[in-house]
């Protein structure tokens, strides 16, 4: 089993003497001022809490986006801060950009356009040509952070996400003495979806510029290759998952996302996790009420108007749950610049309201909606009250909350409720495992997690612990650096050739 030893030993031996380099839009901690003073943050995102622990332990550079307010401040004059801010162990670079770039590249072209093209949860893509330029312009800006970081040295770069499509092949036309990985960490959507994007040819070069290309399911590797074979004049190789283009040769391969298991459980078990499961019981009642929890960014790919739905369906199906059951919603603000996040925050507000009216009986409510960012020790405490966890995406790359509850549950205990259409899925099979489209199924989900025996819940609870700890932050990161390893840089690819010894 790979675990945070084994990538260092693996980085140690194989990588010393290269740079290592991610790079994505979101960075893993932002300066904020407060009352109290300037103080630091982590942002909420799956990939921040997927990749810190892979820096924190084998050391490198992050290049990312400076959003913070304070961000400027906590800098040195070449944009460096040392991470995590409280025990530095890597160095986070941060780029600085415009509002008018952030609205063209983050706002438009990424969330408006990319993100509903992929997801498919029926939002209509906005494209929009100045957003494009603007999404180009700073795909160039993180180039060349780049590159001043890696200085000429043969480097290793890992880059994430879909904000970032055009930078491997830039990198390369530029400095062909770097191995490029790019990890896409949302859906890729099949061909006929992705005919209406206008930018095709740019942006599959751009992806095309990097030796590894990863996704989380062979499904959306497939859905990739698929793309390539009717979008542009590549040689596609569907049984070895690779394709040549331009006479470069890129490797597609499915690389499932996991999170650090062990000190996520240690973590969970903490005084300070203790501390918050008191201040919820009372906050909730829970002396009082079986709790369900749902913990989501306000997206409309969450599923969360689906979600309240079948509660509703529950308690007209099953009304001994009536002032009996309760449901714990957490929604993290998310892109609320953007008309559609708007419109399905305002579609949440609207069923939550109707649903407590409804249902409500003295200071019983059936759904509690917080809107707001907490913090991963209320997190944990909340995955270890609650008797099961609804994941009800309508279409995911993963989904790290899934696997977050799961490792919170050193009780063995507590059922995990999870969309067919989440990448966790495909692994965490001991879940209960529903179409968030189906009103039936979801309800019945719901009713199968409250009714179900303790000595089943311990034996799926077990069997998902397992499959969590297995597939770990760290098996992922040393399965992505083992295939990359397998590359040569191309000075050393002519030191070799020539006879000589190599880096």
């Amino acid at each position: 089993m790979w675990t945070k030893r084994g990538l260092y030993d693996l980085i140690q031996s194989k990588l010393a003497g290269y740079r290592l380099i991610v790079v994505s839009n979101r960075e893993p901690y932002a300066h904020v001022r407060t009352r109290a003073g300037i103080e630091w943050v982590r942002p909420a995102s799956g990939m921040v809490t997927a990749l810190d622990p892979i820096l924190c332990a084998c050391g490198g550079t992050w290049v990312a986006h400076g959003s913070g307010d304070a961000d400027r401040i906590a800098v040195d004059a070449q944009g460096h801060v040392g991470a995590p801010p409280d025990a530095p162990r890597y160095t986070l670079r941060r780029v600085w950009l415009s509002e008018e770039e952030l609205a063209g590249y983050y706002t438009g072209l990424s969330n408006e356009a990319m993100w509903p093209l992929c997801h498919i949860a029926f939002a209509r893509p906005k494209f929009d040509p100045r957003d494009w330029e603007q999404y180009r312009r700073v795909n160039e800006e993180f180039a060349d952070a780049v590159l001043e970081e890696a200085g000429g040295e043969p480097t290793f770069v890992f880059v994430h996400d879909f904000h970032l499509a055009l930078l491997p092949q830039m990198l390369k036309q530029r400095s062909p003495n770097l191995i490029v990985a790019h990890f896409w960490h949302i859906p890729w959507p099949n061909p006929e979806i992705f005919r209406v994007f206008p930018w095709p040819v740019e942006l599959l070069d751009g992806l095309l510029g990097s030796d590894l290309i990863g996704f989380h399911l062979r499904h959306h590797c497939q859905n990739f290759l698929d793309t390539l074979d009717q979008t542009v004049e590549a040689l596609v190789d569907h049984v070895g998952f690779e394709v040549t283009r331009n006479s470069k040769t890129t490797l597609v391969r499915p690389f499932p996302i996991g999170i650090d298991f062990e000190e996520h459980a240690a973590e969970s078990a903490a005084p300070e996790v203790e501390c918050r499961m008191r201040y919820w019981r009372d906050f909730l009642r829970l002396d009082q009420y079986t709790l369900g929890l749902g913990i989501d960014r306000v997206d409309y790919s969450k599923g969360i108007p689906e979600r309240i739905a079948a509660i509703d369906a529950l308690l007209e199906a099953c009304p001994e749950y009536v002032g009996q059951f309760l449901f714990l919603q957490i929604g993290v603000p998310s892109r609320q610049d953007v008309p559609a996040y708007q419109q399905i925050g305002a579609e949440i507000d609207g069923a939550v309201k109707r649903i407590n009216r409804k249902w409500g009986r003295g200071r019983w409510r059936p759904v509690i909606y917080l809107k707001q960012q907490f913090s991963r020790p209320d997190m944990m405490a909340l995955h270890r009250l609650a008797k099961f966890c609804a994941v009800g995406s309508l279409h995911d790359g993963m989904n790290l909350v899934a696997k977050e509850f799961v490792a919170s549950r050193g009780d063995e205990d507590g059922v995990l409720v999870l969309s067919r259409f989440a990448g966790a899925a495909r692994e965490l099979t001991d879940a209960i495992i529903f179409n968030p489209f189906s009103l039936e199924e979801s309800y019945e989900a719901i009713r199968q997690a409250l009714t179900m025996p303790p000595d089943e819940r311990r034996r799926r609870m077990q069997r998902l612990r397992q499959v969590t700890m297995e597939n770990n932050i760290y098996r992922w990161a040393g399965k992505i650096l083992s295939t990359l390893l397998k590359f040569e840089f191309p000075e050393e690819a002519a030191y070799a050739a020539n006879g000589a010894p190599g880096h």
